[in-house]
């Protein structure tokens, strides 16, 4: 899938970098943005790898947030993607990071996914080096953000009022949402809204970013 530069973005920010490298970490601002967290990560893979996406959850995540859902997963496009989605459920923390670990490294899978709160620098090591030798996509879905990481990328994700629906005025538009570059270890930090596109059902750029409330930005700054 190919991705026009934004049509506005931070002054000073990097263009939008479309695909997810190695590992990356999304960060949700708050429980009501886990969904777009995900929608977004899942958007940025890529789309010519038929290897299934794994999906390892906390206990509590599941609680909280819920099951993923199938026909959701092919709502955001991903229909396609070989045998699917493998979804499993881990303890504790350093069970969902074995899990992640050996899933990437193993080659079989395309990206893993896992909702880890706590990861050390020498964890996200580990992940970024299995998913080097798995030639995969590692994503740490989080609703903190931590200190130091071997990710390469950090996000921050907050879901955004719909977009009017051209056909119904009274009924809501597509979903939408800011993505927020907060670390990159070849990138500036940048801002862009995304939306999804009717056609393919995955992310977009918006066509524009300027006066739909995004809120406050908060501190940014480049991975050492």
């Amino acid at each position: 899938m190919s991705i026009a530069p934004p049509l506005q973005t931070l002054p000073g920010s990097t263009a939008w970098p479309a695909l997810a490298e190695g590992l990356e970490e999304v960060c949700a601002v708050g429980t009501r943005d886990m969904a777009g967290a995900l929608v977004f990560a899942l958007s940025r893979l890529p789309e010519s790898d038929a290897r299934p996406l794994l999906l390892a959850a906390g206990r509590r995540w599941s609680g909280e947030h819920g099951r993923p859902y199938g026909t959701g997963f092919r709502g955001a496009g991903l229909d396609g993607r070989g045998p699917g989605l493998i979804l499993t459920e881990g303890r504790t923390e350093g069970e969902l990071l074995w899990i992640m670990e050996q899933a990437l490294r193993s080659g079989a899978v395309s990206a893993a996914l896992a909702t880890v709160e706590a990861a050390s620098l020498a964890q996200t090591r580990r992940l970024e080096f299995a998913a080097r030798d798995g030639a995969a996509v590692g994503v740490l879905l989080r609703q903190t953000e931590g200190g130091l990481s071997a990710a390469r990328r950090r996000w921050r994700v907050t879901t955004l009022k719909s977009a009017s629906n051209p056909d119904d005025l009274r009924a809501p538009g597509g979903f939408a949402l800011a993505a927020e570059l907060t670390r990159s270890r070849s990138e500036r930090p940048g801002l862009w809204k995304l939306e999804q596109d009717d056609e393919t059902h995955r992310l977009r750029l918006a066509d524009r970013l300027a006066g739909d409330g995004l809120g406050e930005r908060g501190r940014t700054g480049l991975a050492a």
